[in-house]
């Protein structure tokens, strides 16, 4: 080999090498400025591997009431590390706009839309795509449509009119003088998902527990105790899935059941298609999705339509019941723990419909007062206090922050709604301020901050499903009992643990009919 060889490979060498260097130098230079100029502020802390976990889990308190604690020292926009896993956490008004309208965050982390969870196909935990903005388009064209709301009505009525009168029965047959003690966020959980299992597939289960379909629902309520255990289980952890042995093998256990009730419920929608025409005021959500999907090659979007159909069944049912039952037994306990909040609601529907018949869904623009203890109870107890995570899905900025491709965004929404720059004593129940200084705010209007249902493009399809049932569960309940504590001892408010914010007790209530007989039979 010549000499002119040697020195121009040599050459070549060097400059590779240097621009190797240059290159390492350039990105650590660039990271390091990143991190220590340009992103939030890191909360300090973290565990080798598990991050933050730990100040989550040892803290004593709820995590969105921790992470509104750091909040207090951090800022609205700060980072933590969740295991591998950065996240950044927003709880100002501002970051939430920037967040909820930037499309960078329309991702979810894989966990959510795995075969995990809801056959991976539940759109609402599926990243953004074509598949998601298909299945967006249907849910607010086909599914949850106003027009779709309007001709459910009776659904709603029919299934409130008939839990009442079990209500009604079980004062005057179990109960003491007419009287009767009830666990009524189990009685809520059980007319929400009746009332969702009827829009979804015509189905309807005893809240009694003694007909032959009990089984069943003890099965569809196994399966909604698993999902939510899988959604709290996410540690951002690489391979720890395998620890929970006995958990996986009961899961995969009721997976398999749930996936025959699926099924069995799908058949028999077909077999009727078969046999007799379905009207648009006949139809329930499995034969609109049935519909939709009849020319397709059984695929949609790379998923397998059937899992699509199974996936939205689930997903309506199970997230619909137990955002909702979180909400109404926290309204519940608010009025019982103020009794003239409860006494001027029980006023107004004496004033606006009379003791002569049931209230109506088409009297609920008339009870304001009513409307504004719902929305002060979403404000203090939101079902969902932390966002379902969502995935930068590229480099974007926040409140002036550089944040990376890759991060997970969480908006504490239960901080947000208590920040005293907007609402005044913020941790007072006070509907009133809903007739008010705070007179114009609108659930449904996205301004920010007041967000039960999350904001933007992400925010929940259900909402104004979700506003009927509450309102109308509600308005009956008022309407028709008196309601008091058994022993009159004061209300526990503490919240137990899980992603949704439910009461940690149970609420006990005794009930006692306040309108004329004929009204319940």
């Amino acid at each position: 080999m010549d000499t002119t060889t040697l020195l121009m490979q040599a050459t070549v060498g060097f400059v590779a090498s240097v621009l190797l260097l240059y290159t390492l130098w350039s990105s650590r230079t660039n990271n390091h400025l990143d991190e220590k100029k340009t992103q939030a502020p890191k909360v300090n802390g973290a565990w080798p591997i598990l991050g933050h976990l730990p100040l989550l889990a040892f803290a004593g308190t709820d995590g969105y009431r921790t992470l509104g604690n750091v909040a207090e020292k951090y800022g609205p926009v700060f980072r933590i590390q969740l295991g591998l896993q950065n996240v950044l956490v927003v709880s100002s008004k501002e970051a939430v706009m920037q967040t909820s309208n930037d499309m960078s965050f329309m991702g979810r982390p894989e966990v959510l839309h795995s075969k995990e969870g809801f056959y991976g196909g539940f759109y609402a935990l599926s990243s953004y795509g074509p598949y998601w903005q298909e299945m967006r388009k249907i849910s607010n064209r086909e599914l949850l449509s106003n027009t779709r709301v309007e001709l459910l009505k009776p659904v709603r009525a029919s299934e409130v009119t008939t839990c009442i009168k079990e209500l009604y029965a079980f004062c005057c047959n179990d109960g003491i003088g007419g009287s009767a003690n009830v666990d009524i966020g189990k009685w809520c959980q059980q007319v929400l998902f009746n009332m969702l299992a009827q829009v979804v597939a015509r189905k309807r289960y005893s809240s009694t527990g003694k007909n032959d379909s009990d089984e069943e629902l003890r099965c569809l309520k196994r399966a909604y105790r698993d999902f939510f255990d899988m959604l709290d289980n996410f540690k951002g952890i690489p391979f720890t899935g395998w620890m929970n042995f006995k958990g996986n093998w009961a899961k995969k256990k009721t997976d398999k059941e749930f996936n025959i009730i699926l099924n069995s419920w799908i058949d028999d929608h077909m077999q009727q298609r078969g046999k007799q025409n379905h009207f648009n005021e006949d139809r329930d959500t499995i034969d609109v999705m049935i519909s939709l999907f009849e020319e397709s090659d059984g695929s949609f979007h790379g998923y397998n339509t059937n899992d699509v159909l199974k996936a939205t069944i689930a997903g309506v049912i199970i997230a619909g019941t137990d955002t909702n039952y979180a909400t109404i037994t926290w309204a519940l306990a608010l009025v019982l723990k103020h009794k003239e909040v409860l006494k001027k609601a029980q006023e107004e529907l004496d004033i606006h419909v009379g003791k002569q018949r049931w209230v109506e869904e088409s009297d609920i623009k008339q009870l304001t007062y009513l409307q504004a203890i719902l929305k002060e109870t979403f404000r203090l107890y939101p079902a969902g206090p932390l966002s379902i995570p969502r995935e930068a899905l590229k480099d974007t900025t926040v409140s002036g922050h550089y944040v990376p491709k890759g991060t997970i965004l969480l908006v504490n929404i239960w901080k947000l709604q208590r920040n005293p720059g907007t609402w005044t004593d913020p941790d007072e129940f006070q509907p009133e301020r809903f007739l008010t200084s705070h007179a114009g705010f609108d659930i449904k209007s996205q301004q920010y901050d007041l967000i039960p249902f999350s904001a933007g493009k992400r925010s929940c399809p259900g909402m104004t499903t979700s506003l009927q049932m509450l309102l109308l569960i509600l308005a009956r309940l008022l309407q028709g009992f008196k309601l008091a504590t058994p022993t009159n001892e004061p209300i526990n408010m503490s919240s137990g643990p899980g992603i949704s914010m439910h009461k940690k007790y149970p609420l006990e209530v005794m009930l006692t009919p306040r309108l004329p007989d004929h009204l319940y039979n």
